[in-house]
């Protein structure tokens, strides 16, 4: 590939399409991860031999394994949708320093009307605060091992990431209070 800026700077930029091609792999598409020898596959795939899962020791090599491996990051998926429920039910019961403010707003007609605005705090060092500050330490642990579960490229895992993911929101989001702001105009 041949990039060249104008002429009055009187520099170019060439860049070979062989330049990087020692990286790559003429077998299969991806990279290689170095002395395992194992390739990382970079499209989707359906297959459960060799299937290397977050450590390298991890390797699926069976129909069994496969199962078996989708059982997990299925429930993974399923306890990431429920711990991030039960995170905003904990912190709505923790909340403390409840204020309600009021402030005057335009009606229609030239009238005023009174809005009321509900502002909520915790403090800093308390235990909710501290098991929230875990529990968040654990959500975010999780969904970066969902996401690079995910980044596999295989097909099974993939679905069962996604499958816990919905099945979890089904089972606990029904719990979740929805909030509806008669004032919103953007409906």
């Amino acid at each position: 590939m041949n990039m060249s800026m104008d002429d009055s700077s009187h520099h170019s930029m060439t860049m070979s399409s062989d330049s990087h091609a020692h990286h790559l792999s003429t077998s299969a598409p991806g990279h290689d991860h170095g002395s395992s020898g194992m390739m990382m596959q970079m499209t989707f795939y359906f297959g459960y031999k060799k299937v290397e899962l977050l450590f390298p020791g991890l390797v699926i090599n069976s129909v069994g394994g496969m199962v078996g491996a989708c059982v997990v990051v299925f429930l993974c998926a399923l306890a990431y949708e429920g711990l991030k429920i039960s995170r905003e039910c904990l912190l709505r019961k923790s909340q403390v320093n409840v204020r309600y403010n009021s402030m005057p707003v335009p009606g229609p007609n030239g009238t005023i009307l009174m809005e009321t605005h509900k502002t909520v705090g915790q403090q800093m060092f308390s235990v909710p605060h501290l098991i929230q500050t875990l529990l968040h330490i654990i959500q975010v642990v999780i969904s970066y091992f969902l996401m690079l579960i995910f980044m596999t490229y295989n097909g099974y895992l993939c679905i069962a990431v996604a499958l816990g993911a919905g099945a979890g929101y089904f089972l606990f989001s029904w719990k979740k209070a929805v909030v509806v702001d008669i004032t919103e105009h953007c409906h």
